[in-house]
Parts: structure tokens; C-alpha cells; sequence
């Protein structure tokens, strides 16, 4: 019987039968190279078709390739094969005494997917995920690997690059040395008034949450490395309880609050890596814009947030310092993103995911790559000033355009 792949969320179904899961370097590389198209699922936490291979392709797994997670000391450097996930990548680098500069909220996505997309934490000096990206091994069509550095023009072009240029099988990370977070919670904090530049720079990594049923931020997660001042927030009261960003939600697969000190890894994420994700009840979108718009941007929302608080579980607030990787949505921007965590309900979900993006179009928004959104390509692309370049770029590794599929065609080659 064929298996039914979906990714996730469950609200998309690949096309594909068969998700393929090579044990070695080199099944991968006869497996690519005598497949028409190829597509990459990593830890499936996308909630559109960006994975999706269409009919005549394939749909591949790294997960049973070696785990490879090699700590330069010296160099202070990570080499970490493309099926890893944070959460095990994290934990051995600690291991050695180092730390990556950020994590994501949830620890149990694949580092590959991850940079591929875009996907980042919080803080105002904190880049994107990929921009602690020192070089990226790719497999190429033809079965072959390229490598590519960051001393390399094309690099800017190949980390975040929505898996269009081949399979990325290692990345090799910057690293730096260990260090530990307490994170402090807060409640109530209120719109009117509110000095978005100061709090948001208030710690390492600031998150504000609302479920926008009134004005203002139920919730403020406050994540300080203890080699820096403890923070004063005189905005909002502390939290009396253990709080999970979503009301009536279980706070203890949230990690560690009250200000207890410890290992980054086990901070800079709000969930536990020991803690199972749920399985996908929800859809979610993202919007990226310039930091300098973000008041204008939450009153945009405040003002329809009667059609937003009925489908939305929860909306995250946070800051992403600007990039130089040409399709991150952070490129050339310091950034405040937007975060929807909506109801499992595709057909009522969209039609307020397009009142959110017209109410955010005079902020130039750049969709998160792995959400939901309705951008239209033409319009999309207009906010990418490289998108030539990586067209170029991939059109030179991949002409034949063996990994491409229809959500990249739509975005970044409308003419292929």
C-alpha cells in the first residue's frame, strides 16, 4: 500500500508515494542524479508546498544519513550533517563548551531546512539562523558536491535558498563560547504607549505574545545571558506562573522561567527538547518587515483584530537583526516578524491571512519561505533586490532545473 506523506501540519499532501531515506553518501548521490526532479523534506515543519516535488519527482528524507556533528575547537567552528536537528546539535555542542548564537523556539527542526527558509529567533542584534553560516555543502545534479564559502560572491545566494540550487547534505556553523540564559516572564504589557525599540532591545532575546483579543501583549519572555546586566522592564508585571505562550496550554514542556540560570540551549528555545511537538494542529504564517515600521505595523493589526482573535491561537512579536543572504526575508533589514499561530482550518484561516497582508502591504512584508501566505509572486519578488542574482546563481548550478518544483517556479523563476 503506498504511504500518504504529508508534511507536519497535515494540511499538505505530497504527491509523491515514497519518501526515500538513503543510508549512504552515495545512495544519495545515484539517487539524485538518475531522478528528474528531487525536492528535500527536512523535519516537514513547513505549512506549504515548498517541499512538494510534484508528480514525476521524488521526495527525500536525510534522516538516515550519518548524524554528523563535528566540533572544531580550534577553529571554533561546527560541521553538522543536513538531517540533524537543533536540539541534538545544540546539545553536542555544549557538550564542547560552545554555543550557537541563536535558536529557534522549537529545538526539533532540521538545521538545513531551517537556514534554507529563513527561519530565525529573536534579538535585535541576533541574525537569522543562517547568518551563522560559514559554508554549504550541496549536491548537485549530476550526483556531485560543491562546496561554498563565505569568502565565495555566490555564497550570499546559497544558504537561504529555499532548496532550489540542490540537497545540502553539512553546513559548517560559527560557534562561540558557552554561555548561560535566564528567562524572566512578564504580563500585560500595554500597546498604547509602548516604546517597541526599548523593549525589544531590553535582553539577548525578547518575545512579545497576544492572542489579539484586546489590545496589548499578554505575555513577554525576556531571555538574558547572565554575562549581561539584568534587565529592568518597570512596563509590565511579572508572571506568578510557569506560562506557555498559548493560554490553557501545559507550561511544563516550556523550558526553565523565574530567572533560573542555565545552558542557552535550554533557554533560548520556549520549548523543551525533551518535549514531543503536538502533532501539527495548527497552521501558521510570518511576516518580515523593517524593524522602524513596527508600531505602525501592530496598530495595522490592533485595528482588525476582531477578525484575526477567532482563528488565532497565538501571534508572536519578535526581532531579527538584517542579513545579507539575498532571499532571506531579514536581507539588508533590521526586522520585526510577525508570527500567527492559527487554527487548523485552511478555508477560514486564508481569507484572514489576506485581510493580515493587506493591512501589513504599506510595510514592504516579506513572507516567511515555509508559511502560509497569499503574496502573489509578481509582488513577492519585487521585495527581493537580488532575486536576479539567485536566479542566475541557480540557473548556473541546476539548469536543468532538477530541483525545482512549482512554489519555486511561482517565486523565484516565473519564466522556467
Amino acid at each position: 500500500m503506498a504511504e500518504t506523506l504529508t508534511n507536519w501540519a497535515g494540511n499538505i499532501t505530497y504527491t509523491a508515494k515514497e519518501l526515500h531515506r538513503p543510508h549512504t553518501p552515495d545512495a544519495l548521490a545515484a539517487l539524485v542524479a538518475q531522478s528528474a526532479r528531487v525536492r528535500v523534506l527536512g523535519s516537514g515543519h513547513s505549512f506549504n508546498e515548498i517541499a512538494e516535488p510534484g508528480d514525476q519527482g521524488v521526495l527525500v528524507s536525510l534522516t538516515a544519513l550519518p548524524p554528523a556533528v563535528d566540533v572544531d575547537s580550534t577553529a571554533r567552528t561546527v560541521r553538522v550533517a543536513g538531517g540533524v536537528r537543533y536540539a541534538e546539535l545544540a546539545r553536542r555542542v555544549h557538550e564542547h563548551g560552545f554555543a550557537l548564537h541563536n535558536m529557534a523556539s522549537l529545538p526539533h527542526i532540521s538545521v538545513a531546512g531551517s537556514v534554507a527558509t529563513g527561519t530565525h529567533g529573536s534579538g535585535v542584534t541576533n541574525g537569522s539562523l543562517a547568518s551563522a553560516v560559514r559554508e554549504v555543502e550541496i549536491l548537485t545534479a549530476d550526483g556531485s558536491t560543491v562546496t561554498i564559502g563565505r569568502d565565495e560572491e555566490r555564497f550570499d545566494g546559497a544558504v537561504t535558498s529555499l532548496g532550489a540550487l540542490g540537497v545540502v547534505t553539512a553546513l559548517t556553523l560559527d560557534l562561540e563560547p558557552d554561555f548561560e540564559v535566564s528567562q524572566h516572564v512578564f504580563t500585560e504589557l500595554p500597546l498604547a504607549g509602548l516604546d517597541f525599540e526599548t523593549v525589544a532591545a531590553t535582553a539577548y532575546s525578547v518575545s512579545l505574545f497576544t492572542d489579539w483579543g484586546r489590545p496589548g501583549f499578554r505575555q513577554v519572555w525576556l531571555k538574558r545571558r547572565t554575562d549581561q546586566p539584568l534587565p529592568d522592564f518597570p512596563w509590565a508585571a511579572p508572571a506568578t506562573e510557569a506560562m506557555h505562550p498559548v493560554p490553557g496550554m501545559p507550561a511544563e514542556n516550556c523550558t526553565q522561567q523565574f530567572g533560573v540560570p542555565g545552558p542557552w540551549h535550554e533557554r533560548l528555545p520556549h520549548f523543551r527538547a525533551e518535549f514531543t511537538p503536538s502533532s501539527g494542529a495548527e497552521l501558521q504564517s510570518e511576516y518580515l518587515l523593517p524593524r522602524p515600521h513596527a508600531l505602525a505595523a501592530l496598530g495595522a493589526l490592533d485595528a482588525i483584530r476582531e477578525h484575526i482573535a477567532p482563528l488565532l491561537q497565538i501571534c508572536e512579536v519578535r526581532t531579527v537583526a538584517a542579513d545579507r543572504q539575498w532571499l532571506s526575508p531579514a536581507y539588508g533589514r533590521d526586522t520585526v516578524a510577525l508570527h500567527f499561530t492559527w487554527v487548523e482550518d485552511t478555508a477560514a484561516v486564508l481569507p484572514v491571512v489576506r485581510r493580515v497582508e493587506e493591512a501589513l502591504e504599506p510595510f514592504d512584508p516579506r513572507p516567511h519561505w515555509g508559511k502560509v501566505f497569499t503574496t502573489p509572486g509578481e509582488v513577492l519578488r519585487g521585495r527581493y533586490p537580488r532575486l536576479d542574482d539567485f536566479r542566475a546563481l541557480a540557473e548556473s548550478m541546476d539548469p536543468a532545473g532538477k530541483f525545482t518544483n512549482t512554489f519555486v517556479r511561482d517565486f523565484v523563476h516565473p519564466l522556467s
